[in-house]
């Protein structure tokens, strides 16, 4: 079994986003002081900074604002270490995708148009292909907008979970796996 972390001493994860805004309790703050006290008798910390860090401590009203303060102090392993709000990153992701595919279809769209009003506007309304051609990749991600966001989200966690596994191998020492070629 694992050895138990300091944020396994929390009853919700402060690093955690969705934890962030929580209020802060007594014991979470404690938690922090401990961290804090140890540094102090193990030479990490000057007396100033030991006050310093210990009056955030005792301010903190939410817990996203305590792992900032020990975040110098505590080791972090692979398995210390907590996904972002990967919703929150796909729906971000898929807003910039959204916009991109938009300015794709606008930009030739309206030169298309520009020229054949220019042009030629009694005949065959040509700029008509282009503006299909284009619009339908932006069209694709505005009608499926959930299932865009969950294949950006399952992109990210695999990602998150290839780091994680990279992480795991570099701390084992084994750099790559033997089924890997090492890259140069």
């Amino acid at each position: 079994m694992p050895e138990p972390t300091l944020w396994d001493r929390f009853p919700h994860d402060p690093r955690l986003e969705a934890n962030a805004p929580l209020r802060a309790s007594d014991r979470d703050r404690d938690v922090v002081t401990d961290v804090l006290a140890t540094a102090y008798s193990e030479g990490r910390l000057t007396r100033e900074e030991l006050d310093e860090r210990s009056d955030r401590a005792a301010a903190a009203k939410t817990l996203g604002e305590l792992p900032g303060i020990v975040d110098d102090l505590v080791a972090t392993s692979s398995s210390a270490i907590v996904p972002r709000d990967r919703r929150a990153e796909a729906e971000r992701r898929y807003r910039q995708q959204r916009q991109s595919a938009f300015y794709q279809f606008l930009t030739p769209s309206l030169i298309c148009w520009v020229i054949y009003i220019a042009t030629m506007f009694g005949g065959f309304p040509w700029p008509v292909f282009v503006t299909i051609g284009t619009g339908l990749n932006f069209l694709r991600l505005v009608t499926t907008r959930e299932d865009s966001i969950l294949a950006i989200e399952k992109d990210l966690e695999r990602k998150e979970r290839k780091k994680l596994e990279a992480q795991r191998r570099k701390e084992l020492g084994g750099g790559t796996a033997p089924d890997e070629p090492e890259m140069n």
